[in-house]
């Protein structure tokens, strides 16, 4: 099973300016994705698709060659994530090379493990079209999130014989660190997109998902808990 990482990192970001290159930690927040990459393929097989000078000159000075320039119109707030990766199977392909599914790695996760990466690996087969990586939801549409009516009235998201949040059943938020896609589901033109999708749960402590500056902070907090916690288990 062939296997691409694919970094999907955009120069611009109106919630945290420059974030992809932002020091988190000491270090360009792009970097942890390309390191955490190369624990699972050679890099060859990682693709840092970018549009930003900035952001290639952050892998190029790992030693990770950046394969192409993404073009303006894949920059923008209204493209999707699948023109992103269709565009770098597209280069590829044009070099020859073919691949079974691609692990895509936000860099706004850099709280997220190589052992996550592998467990959500270890879940992936032909058989089903995506494995995205969760976490489990604060909010719950049987008890605590409400739409509005024409009238103007509240009324529950969903409608359930629940009245303690524990009986409600759980549900789960994507948290954005992790996608395994089976690329032939990819090009196939069937909506939606993906039917079969499984899921991976992470905890909440490695669930950071970087879009404010409150994120930051927030993550760079739990980013210290965490070395703290890894320090003491090993000392």
């Amino acid at each position: 099973m062939q296997t691409l990482f694919l970094i999907p990192a955009r120069g611009d970001s109106k919630g945290i300016p420059g974030k992809n290159v932002k020091l988190f930690a000491g270090k360009p927040l792009v970097s942890y994705s390309i390191a955490l990459a190369r624990e699972f393929v050679r890099d060859v097989d990682i693709c840092l698709s970018t549009d930003n000078v900035a952001i290639a000159a952050v892998a190029e000075r790992m030693g990770l060659p950046v394969p192409f320039h993404r073009p303006p119109e894949l920059a923008t707030d209204t493209a999707s994530t699948n023109d992103v990766i269709m565009h770098a199977l597209d280069f590829y392909a044009s070099l020859e090379r073919t691949y079974n599914n691609i692990v895509l790695l936000q860099p706004t996760s850099p709280l997220r493990q190589a052992f996550h990466v592998r467990e959500a690996l270890s879940l992936y087969s032909h058989e089903i079209d995506l494995v995205l990586t969760v976490k489990l939801a604060e909010a719950n549409p049987y008890f605590s999130l409400f739409e509005e009516t024409p009238d103007g009235f509240l009324e529950k998201s969903k409608n359930g014989p629940f009245t303690r949040r524990q009986d409600c059943p759980k549900v789960w938020q994507a948290n954005g660190a992790i996608y395994i896609y089976n690329v032939e589901r990819l090009k196939q033109p069937i909506e939606p997109a993906y039917r079969r999708i499984v899921k991976y749960v992470m905890e909440s402590k490695y669930s950071a998902d970087l879009d404010t500056e409150h994120d930051w902070q927030y993550a760079e907090f739990l980013n210290s808990k965490l070395k703290i916690l890894q320090s003491s288990k090993e000392a």
